[in-house]
């Protein structure tokens, strides 16, 4: 709730990825009790997907929600994986990050506490609501001074080798998330 509460007004997108570890830690917490290994899981695709989101931003150089509203026209490949990040941290279902939540609150209920399963996905709603205002402003909103160039990639230095394991790790997951259970 507080990770949630406190995401919404940020603009700064440091202390919008501290509120979502807030947020996260919450879901890890709540489940420790039930299945320590769920939230092992739980921990390590989050840390998988936060490490991803960090990447990318150092390599765009975004500390603001204003910088990443003008990354688009730099690097148009890289703004697309955060905005999937972006979603997938906020657990949407095809993506990694909807996995260890369904499987948190399947969890929940077998132990029958349906109600604290239940408000955790309402309270996460707050979470969600942040997550797609970062993923609305990352792709649909473009500054009034985009240069209209044939160059497509502006930035002054490539992606890193690193940044993009990270990614593609973050974003392909979730298939091999019944493999990564049975480990």
């Amino acid at each position: 709730l507080i990770g949630g509460w406190g995401g919404i007004s940020q603009t700064q997108l440091r202390k919008i990825m501290a509120f979502s570890s807030i947020g996260h830690l919450g879901w890890i917490i709540i489940v420790l009790k039930f299945d320590p290994q769920l939230s092992l899981f739980n921990f390590i695709l989050y840390l998988i997907m936060t490490s991803a989101m960090f990447l990318s931003l150092i390599n765009i150089s975004a500390t603001k929600i204003l910088d990443i509203s003008i990354s688009w026209s730099k690097t148009p490949a890289l703004t697309t994986t955060i905005m999937l990040i972006l979603l997938s941290l906020a657990g949407l279902p095809p993506l990694t990050g909807f996995a260890p939540k369904l499987l948190i609150v399947t969890e929940l209920v077998k132990q029958n506490a349906t109600l604290l399963a239940s408000s955790i996905m309402l309270i996460s709603m707050l979470a969600l609501f942040f997550y797609l205002r970062l993923a609305y402003i990352v792709t649909m909103t473009l500054p009034p001074n985009t240069p209209n160039s044939l160059l497509t990639w502006r930035t002054p230095h490539p992606t890193h080798l690193p940044t993009a394991i990270i990614n593609v790790m973050a974003l392909i997951l979730l298939p091999l998330t019944p493999t990564l259970l049975l480990l």
